[in-house]
């Protein structure tokens, strides 16, 4: 049985030695005591830091999709799931589970994200320490906790957050695999089962094969692993298949894709990842020097091939190499299915967050052993201070995230207290159903009930749970007055998006008029008495 070893000189260079592998005595160095505690440090760091004023955003479109799909009763959301967001109904159903338990609240709702990401970090601080050495794991657990693209997903009642930490633990299951030359069955098993975890959390996760097969590539592992692989893997794309035949079948859903100009330079480089062009720059010079410095060792170390295909005598894992395949892998194969489907967007590469912070980690600890050389205290303190610059260059993204109207500039909970502090019980309540299905403001009544407690929806025809979608089907105005909706009320709160007009004249010509003006954000909300 062959066996891949992590240990090895990988440069004579005192610099780029200082990310040669560490000794690992029989792979079990993650599971040192030390290791174990100061791993899940760093998931609770990231953890706190990922829930600390998740409740003060609003909700916004994506996030009102959860919370009402998984808000249904069970036949309803089975129902919902054979017409639309399949891809997501095993996220939807962990959530109507857990808000049965804890309720729907802001922070209730996003706190699965947040363990998520806390587990995400734990993942990769593993990974790392299971090919390099405690300060490198340390360095890349805190810049993934810190990367925008982190930050955003954290924080966010979606499955994102999950599919990274997924990605990251199935990796490091698999690099325990190949290190330690197992061909258990019960193991590789447990792999596929991982597998087929994630493309039923994320659907675009079955990507991740390609990464995982480029990690062995690199390795060139003995056959009876890379078999057990194959298999494992085949056994997770039949055991993922319903749900990747129905999100096929949906994928008119993501239609809209088509109409917007999704990959760009900026949308790469920047917006994907890191949200704005400052971090950006530093991003980019981190892993940009950590891809040469994998180029230096691949000139300077002729052992290492990357152009060998065949499976032969095992070599040691490259952790740049990984990297590169977790970050640049699923991204150009999105981008190449783009040309022929729309299927792009920033946001599906969420999962290689974490391969962010991994790279940006070992282009700052190069850095850093360049400055310090042979001094070890200098190299830390050039380490404890470029973690620092990219902790505090992330600062104002993250406090920007925390903001009442971060999401995708949505103020549903405003929309819902100026109308809690002026409506009165038996009023009416209308809303402009002219906008996308993101921005509809009558999601607000759903999300923040509490303003809208006791008035009347005069337009809503079928609410969303009898319906095959998260959204309510409704009359338009003109038909509520023809079935007599509006009998008996003398006022009607209109809420409108922006400064549009919605049904403002219909309700005008029926003997309606303004009384008052507030404005909530980006809504109008008219006063309306007869």
């Amino acid at each position: 049985m062959g066996r891949i070893l992590f240990s090895g000189r990988v440069s004579s260079s005192p610099a780029i030695a200082r990310l040669s592998p560490a000794p690992l005595r029989s792979g079990r160095v993650a599971h040192r005591r030390g290791d174990l505690r100061l791993g899940w440090a760093l998931g609770l760091f990231a953890w706190a830091l990922a829930s600390a004023w998740s409740w003060v955003p609003s909700f916004w479109g994506d996030e009102a999709a959860s919370v009402l799909s998984a808000e249904r009763p069970l036949p309803s959301l089975f129902r919902m799931l054979g017409h639309v967001d399949a891809v997501h109904g095993t996220y939807y159903l962990g959530l109507h589970f857990w808000i049965e338990v804890f309720g729907a609240s802001p922070f209730s709702v996003r706190m699965p994200a947040a363990i998520a990401t806390g587990l995400a970090a734990v993942g990769l601080y593993f990974l790392v320490r299971e090919l390099r050495s405690r300060r490198l794991a340390v360095t890349a657990a805190l810049l993934f906790a810190v990367v925008p693209r982190t930050i955003a997903f954290s924080d966010e009642t979606r499955a994102y957050a999950f599919s990274a930490a997924i990605a990251a633990w199935s990796l490091f299951l698999l690099v325990r695999l190949v290190g330690r030359g197992v061909t258990s069955k019960r193991w590789w098993l447990g792999y596929g089962l991982l597998f087929a975890a994630g493309v039923y959390t994320f659907l675009y996760f079955g990507l991740f094969v390609v990464v995982h097969a480029l990690v062995l590539l690199q390795a060139r592992v003995p056959r009876d692993i890379l078999r057990r692989w194959a298999l494992a893997t085949a056994g997770a794309v039949i055991a993922a298949a319903p749900v990747i035949v129905f999100g096929l079948g949906q994928h008119d859903q993501v239609g809209f894709l088509a109409r917007r100009e999704t990959v760009t330079p900026h949308s790469i480089l920047v917006t994907t990842w890191f949200g704005e062009w400052w971090f950006a720059v530093i991003a980019w010079v981190l892993i940009v020097t950590a891809v040469a410095f994998f180029v230096v060792d691949l000139v300077r170390d002729r052992r290492v091939d990357l152009g060998a295909a065949q499976v032969g005598r095992p070599r040691p894992i490259s952790l740049t190499w990984l990297g590169m395949a977790w970050f640049v892998g699923p991204l150009l194969i999105l981008m190449a299915g783009n040309l022929v489907v729309a299927d792009f967007t920033p946001r599906y590469l969420s999962y290689s967050a974490p391969a962010a912070g991994l790279l940006m980690a070992i282009g700052l600890v190069r850095i850093a052993g360049l400055i310090g050389r042979t001094r070890p205290r200098r190299t830390l303190v050039a380490t404890i201070t470029g973690v620092a610059l990219v902790l505090g260059v992330a600062a104002p993204i993250y406090a920007a995230s925390r903001t009442p109207y971060a999401k995708n500039n949505t103020g549903w909970q405003s929309i819902s207290e100026v109308v809690g502090t002026s409506a009165r019980a038996g009023d009416a309540v209308v809303f402009d159903e002219s906008t996308r299905p993101s921005r509809l403001v009558r999601l607000s009544m759903y999300l923040y009930p509490a303003g809208y407690r006791g008035l009347r929806d005069v337009t809503l025809e079928t609410p969303y749970a009898d319906t095959n979608s998260w959204h309510d089907s409704v009359y338009t105005v003109d038909e509520a007055l023809r079935h007599d909706r509006f009998d008996g009320v003398t006022t009607v709160w209109l809420v409108e998006y922006g400064d549009d007009d919605y049904g403002l004249k219909s309700l005008q010509d029926a003997g309606y008029a303004i009384a008052s003006t507030h404005t909530a954000h980006n809504a109008t909300i008219l006063e309306l008495t007869k």
